[in-house]
């Protein structure tokens, strides 16, 4: 079967609800998974892991995953979406490696996880949300489970699907100067195969789907350091800074300037 991509546009997402069979496919955004009842599979790569209640999972961005049911008992599941930007400090881990085994066992859970995802959603559900919260409440969770994993490239993990390999290759190497031509060429296709792999999977163009991957890299960038805006367009890949502003406002409707100090403002109402 061939993995679908979901592009997903919110930048937080949500739900507790009853689990069921997910085919595989793979996102822009780090999915966090707590069973609640019963029991679930995790499907990463070829692997499968068992997961029980009070088990965590995560999959990190541009990971091909699925889920089964395979109790006839009912399962349940908090299932968490979080874009790289919220992540902060761990966003360009989480777009390099990936865990050995991407499940916490109950025992190992730290109890500060619990609590941030019963208020999460809470916070979630209420008419007065606080982004600069809800990304703490992110940050926490990754700080408390990224020392329970072995990290791994994300390349080890994956099989010769074209479209796992794109993904994997462009997590990797989306700083640096990059063509539709040098990517066909060092994964071994044509241009044509890879550039329907673009069109008919991630429905989009190879340009967008970089831009994306970058865009990523430099909104974190913008909320987590002192850099200039010159300095992280470039870190980040972008040919010029007017490349770089246009497909900025396009995604964020509004400058890197203006991006940067409503951060800033965010964190300045928090305190």
């Amino acid at each position: 079967m061939i993995p679908s991509y979901e592009d997903r546009k919110e930048s937080l997402y949500m739900v507790h609800r009853v689990s069921k069979h997910v085919s595989p496919h793979l996102h822009n955004s780090a999915e966090f998974v707590y069973v609640t009842e019963g029991t679930l599979e995790l499907g990463v790569g070829q692997e499968l892991y068992h997961m029980e209640k009070g088990d965590l999972g995560i999959v990190f961005p541009d990971v091909i995953h699925h889920y089964q049911v395979l109790s006839p008992q009912s399962s349940k599941a908090y299932y968490l979406m979080a874009s790289p930007a919220l992540c902060g400090q761990f966003s360009d881990d989480i777009k390099k490696y990936c865990p050995e085994n991407p499940v916490i066992k109950k025992e190992q859970v730290h109890p500060d996880i619990c609590r941030v995802l019963r208020l999460l959603i809470s916070e979630l559900n209420s008419k007065e949300q606080n982004p600069a919260v809800e990304q703490a409440y992110i940050q926490i969770i990754m700080a408390r489970s990224m020392p329970c994993f072995k990290m791994i490239e994300k390349c080890s993990i994956g099989s010769n699907d074209i479209i796992y390999q794109t993904v994997s290759y462009v997590a990797k190497h989306f700083r640096e100067e990059l063509s539709l031509e040098i990517v066909a060429k060092d994964l071994g296709v044509s241009k044509y195969v890879l550039s329907r792999v673009f069109s008919g999977t991630f429905h989009s163009n190879f340009k967008q789907y970089i831009n994306e991957q970058r865009l990523n890299y430099v909104s974190t960038l913008l909320e987590c350091t002192d850099q200039t805006i010159t300095e992280i367009c470039m870190d980040a890949g972008f040919e010029s800074q007017r490349t770089f502003n246009r497909v900025f406002q396009e995604k964020y409707k509004m400058t890197p300037r203006e991006y940067r100090k409503l951060c800033k403002n965010r964190y300045l109402m928090q305190e």
